[in-house]
């Protein structure tokens, strides 16, 4: 985990590689659950049967926004920014979905420091390079660029 003091050393950061998250394990219940709470059950989602006998892997695939859903975990597991009172989800700028993620598989989340700028009230908002990867897949997930607002 790395740990910056201030906002001096995130915009110091910027371009550089935070870290590699540990690995997450995309379960079938998981899954199940996104979709119950998201009201998104189609069934290459959810059908266990279906997708054995219709879909080319043979396994259900998680959602997308599920795979997405993990990034703020990735983040606060590679850093740690001393001093902060909250921080605020400000949105994204690019989201892509470059591969299915196979129920069962395992992600993990490799953060970048896209960029870091002063913001109001003393805050600093810092565009997060967020590649998910796959277990044993040569093709991420998701590549992301997600914007925080941090506040002293």
């Amino acid at each position: 985990m790395r740990t910056f003091r201030d906002f001096d050393e995130i915009k110091a950061a910027v371009g550089v590689e935070v870290g590699v998250s540990d690995w997450i394990d995309v379960t079938q219940k998981r899954i199940d659950q996104f979709a119950q709470a998201t009201g998104d059950d189609q069934w290459i989602h959810v059908d266990v049967a279906r997708a054995e006998r219709e879909l080319p892997g043979g396994t259900t695939i998680a959602h997308g926004l599920l795979t997405l859903s993990f990034a703020p975990v990735f983040i606060r597991s590679v850093m740690r920014l001393e001093g902060v009172r909250n921080t605020l989800n400000y949105g994204a700028n690019r989201i892509r979905y470059l591969a299915p993620v196979p129920a069962g598989s395992r992600l993990r989340g490799r953060v970048t420091i896209a960029a870091a700028e002063d913001a109001q009230r003393s805050g600093l908002r810092v565009t997060y390079g967020v590649i998910i990867e796959i277990e044993n897949h040569e093709r991420p997930a998701c590549m992301a660029e997600l914007i925080a607002v941090h506040y002293r």
